[in-house]
C-alpha cells in the first residue's frame, strides 16, 4: 500500500486548512486504495478568525497541529517527526493557513519566507524523486520553495498570484477547478481547487485527478 502525507495547516479556510479539500483528499486517497498519513507542524496560528463574521478573534490564539487533528480525528502526526514515517508522496491543502501558518506569503507576497521544516521536506521529497502535490493557494509554498528548478505550477486563472509564483521562478499554467497540472520538470502536481468560485463538485473533480496522478508518479 502507498503512504502519502497529507499536510495541513489548522482547521477552517480563513486561518487553516481548507476542510472541503482537506476532506476530499482524504478521500480521494482512500479510494485509490492508498493510505493517508496526516502532518502539520506543532506551531501557533498566526491568528484566529470567526468564520461567521469572517473577523479575526483578538487575544485568542490557537495550535496549527491541535486544529489540524480536528481534521484528521486525532491521528496525526507532528511535522517534526516526518523523518519517522515511510512516506511515497506529499500532498499540501490549501486554505489561507497554508499562507499563514506555512509560510508568510499572505503578507510577504513573493519575498515570504516558508517554515524551515516544510522547505527541508520538499526539497527532501523532490530531489527523492517522490511526487509532491500542492492545491489552492499551497503552490506558491512550491514555487518559493523549488522555484529554481523551473517547475510547472496551476493556481487558476488568478493574474496576481500567477505573476508572484512566475516572480519566485516557477512557471504558472492556468488550469480550472476540476483539472490538474503535471509539471515537466520533477513529480509535481496542482490543481486550482477553490481559488477559483466554483462548487465542491469541481473540486472534487480536481483534487481526484491530482491523487490519481501522484499515485501514477510513485
Amino acid at each position: 500500500m502507498k503512504n502519502i502525507g497529507v499536510l495541513l495547516s489548522g482547521c477552517g479556510v480563513f486561518d487553516g486548512s481548507e476542510i472541503h479539500e482537506a476532506v476530499l483528499t482524504l478521500l480521494a486517497i482512500d479510494n485509490a486504495g492508498a493510505e493517508a498519513i496526516c502532518l502539520a507542524p506543532c506551531i501557533p496560528q498566526h491568528h484566529v478568525v470567526n468564520h461567521l463574521t469572517g473577523e479575526a478573534v483578538p487575544n485568542e490564539t490557537r495550535n496549527v497541529l491541535v486544529e489540524a487533528a480536528r481534521i484528521a480525528r486525532g491521528a496525526i502526526t507532528d511535522l517534526s517527526k516526518i523523518d519517522t514515517l515511510t512516506l511515497d508522496a506529499l500532498i499540501l491543502v490549501g486554505g489561507y493557513g497554508a499562507a499563514k501558518n506555512l509560510c508568510n506569503y499572505e503578507s510577504k507576497g513573493p519575498e515570504c519566507e516558508v517554515l524551515p521544516e516544510i522547505a527541508s521536506a520538499l526539497r527532501s521529497f523532490y530531489n527523492a524523486g517522490k511526487p509532491l502535490g500542492f492545491m489552492c493557494i499551497s503552490p506558491v509554498i512550491a514555487a518559493q520553495v523549488l522555484g529554481d528548478h523551473h517547475i510547472e505550477l496551476t493556481t487558476g486563472s488568478d493574474k496576481e498570484t500567477a505573476r508572484n509564483i512566475e516572480a519566485m521562478g516557477a512557471k504558472h499554467i492556468e488550469c480550472s477547478a476540476s483539472n490538474a497540472i503535471v509539471s515537466k520538470q520533477g513529480k509535481v502536481v496542482s490543481t486550482p481547487a477553490y481559488m477559483l468560485e466554483t462548487s465542491i463538485a469541481e473540486v472534487a473533480k480536481g483534487v481526484n485527478k491530482l491523487v490519481t496522478e501522484i499515485i501514477a508518479l510513485i
